[in-house]
């Protein structure tokens, strides 16, 4: 695990951050992360877009390398998961991410899990990402709220996590701003 944290913080260094990003409760059964971009997009595209993982997730973030594994049902119930390819010959697997808990197409989709390294802890995470409309497009704004039983303190873990979802977040605006850009053209 120490590995992997080490190798997510290195990540957190090269890809530029939200607007608004920051740990904002800090204790010692868990943390809250919230992070904001502003897209140039409708309500209805962005919530597309965050429903297909695919797209703009980092495969740098994921258990097989490749965010084309990443899907996301969203509907109560729906599965934020990964399907991980065969290797030599041996089955393929897949792993549960989260389990998505609130969904309203334009407005917000949240999941349930513990993400990434988390999910070998004793902890539960809440995803939120809510979706309101701006100057000139939407406001999406990302809270990620944890709490449980954490080897790790939680004042080491969660700046860390920031960092990741960060970019993801990040990575959301570029996407919805490229898909924009495709329909201009």
């Amino acid at each position: 695990m120490r590995r992997a944290i080490l190798f997510l913080a290195s990540l957190g260094a090269v890809v530029p951050l939200p607007s608004r990003a920051a740990v904002t409760a800090n204790g010692d059964n868990g943390f809250v992360i919230e992070s904001g971009v502003d897209i140039p997009a409708d309500a209805a595209s962005v919530y597309a877009l965050i429903a297909d993982p695919a797209r703009w997730w980092s495969g740098a973030h994921t258990y097989s390398g490749s965010a084309a594994n990443l899907r996301i049902d969203p509907r109560a119930g729906g599965c934020f998961c990964e399907t991980l390819p065969a290797v030599g010959g041996k089955a393929a697997g897949s792993i549960e991410h989260g389990r998505v808990i609130y969904a309203v197409p334009g407005q917000a989709l949240r999941i349930g899990g513990a993400l990434g390294p988390l999910q070998t802890e004793g902890v539960v995470g809440t995803l939120d990402l809510a979706i309101k409309p701006a100057d000139k497009g939407v406001h999406v704004t990302l809270t990620y709220v944890v709490g449980g039983y954490m080897r790790m303190a939680p004042d080491k873990l969660a700046p860390l996590v920031d960092q990741v979802l960060s970019e993801q977040l990040s990575r959301l605006k570029q996407a919805a701003e490229k898909s924009g850009q495709r329909k201009e053209g």
